[in-house]
């Protein structure tokens, strides 16, 4: 498969613009809150919208299989965007994490089944690699996967942090069988089968414990160990979580200076102290290198490239960054920055657990080092 063209720019500014005007009328702070507090957590008639009047959806699924086949770049301007707006549905379930674990892993017919369904936006999907007790490495896995006496898979163990799995129809499961680490799928509502919803520091990301104890499931990988692909597929998934980490941080920036400019102190905004002054040019230089950094790796994934170690250095730093701006964006605000009532406590909350998805910045820095040749045994 050749690599994606570049995207053109004015094409990205149209996408980027369509994605802000349907955040902006149907998902607008108020309607966050609601959300909170919803159990289904997102808005179906926005998800709709999603599918079928923009397309999202479908972005980063080929034509074939009844998407878009759009660019890395274009998908990493929406997810840039939802991030901004920290959006509480399950497209990062989705478009984020199982769209590529199914293109880099799963055999055809697999790909003919699921892929259609979730550009429609008739199919909820979401992955669970990691588990209790266990590291971001995609082989660390103790789930086991054995042929029953009828021939089907039976699945038993336990998957954690597990994204949307609540409102997921299917859920891509890893385990680890006879000749290697195999990626499944498993009826949420199937025997055997329980989706726990768990409490998550961040409030707008549904998050939930997946426990197997013999449940039925369908190997979607073939008979080679999956570990190499679901690696590539993280590497692609790091495209998402790291645009929406520019995105949030972005917002955070952008509230912090208006704060700065609108509250007055001594006569005069706060913005005019240099102590203040200081805090934002800090907050901008930061969030330009993770913008960088973010950007090649989409640009990696265009030209066909290996992605991971652009997708290592990116997340190292953009969830850093991330976590920095939203905490200094409370500084900013003062007293009000730490209250219920202002949104800058629900972007802290998405930054420290975007930070720790899939490993922190030092955990992906050793991952770097490895990767480098630059680890002493």
């Amino acid at each position: 498969m050749s690599p994606d063209p570049p995207a053109d720019e004015t094409d990205l500014a149209a996408l980027r613009d369509a994605v802000r005007k349907l955040l902006a009328a149907a998902y607008p702070p108020q309607e966050r809150r609601r959300l909170l507090s919803d159990p289904l957590g997102y808005d179906r008639g926005m998800w709709r919208t999603m599918a079928d009047g923009l397309g999202l959806l479908g972005l980063g699924i080929p034509e074939q299989y009844g998407g878009s086949g759009a660019s890395a770049s274009a998908v990493q301007t929406v997810f840039s965007e939802l991030g901004a707006a920290l959006y509480s549905g399950p497209y990062f379930a989705c478009a984020g994490l199982a769209v590529p674990a199914l293109l880099a892993v799963a055999d055809e017919p697999s790909r003919a089944e699921f892929l259609p369904a979730i550009a429609e936006g008739s199919l909820i999907v979401t992955l669970a690699t990691t588990e209790p007790r266990r590291g971001w490495d995609i082989g660390d896995v103790e789930t086991q996967a054995c042929l029953g006496e009828s021939g089907d898979w039976l699945l038993t163990g336990t998957k954690a942090y597990v994204v949307d799995a609540a409102t997921a129809g299917v859920v891509l499961v890893s385990a680890r069988t006879p000749d290697g680490i195999g990626l499944f799928a498993v009826d949420p509502d199937a025997a055997g089968v329980s989706v726990r919803p768990v409490p998550g520091l961040d409030l707008t990301r549904r998050l939930a414990t997946v426990e197997l104890a013999g449940a039925r499931a369908r190997r979607l990988s073939g008979d080679d160990d999956a570990v190499a692909g679901l690696d590539r597929a993280r590497s692609a998934s790091m495209i998402a979580l790291t645009a929406e980490q520019v995105g949030g941080a972005t917002a955070c920036l952008d509230m912090a200076v208006g704060y700065a400019r609108q509250r007055y102190q001594f006569g005069r905004p706060i913005g005019q102290f240099q102590s203040i002054k200081h805090l934002c040019a800090d907050m901008l230089v930061d969030l330009e290198s993770a913008g960088a950094l973010a950007h090649d790796l989409a640009r990696a994934a265009d030209a066909g490239e290996d992605m991971a170690l652009p997708a290592a250095m990116a997340k190292a730093l953009c969830s850093d960054v991330y976590f920095s701006v939203a905490a200094r964006t409370i500084q900013i605000h003062g007293g009000i920055g730490f209250t219920w009532e202002h949104d800058a406590h629900l972007y802290y909350r998405r930054a420290k657990s975007a930070q720790l998805m899939f490993g922190d910045g030092a955990w992906q820095r050793r991952r770097v080092a490895g990767l480098l040749g630059l680890l002493v045994a």
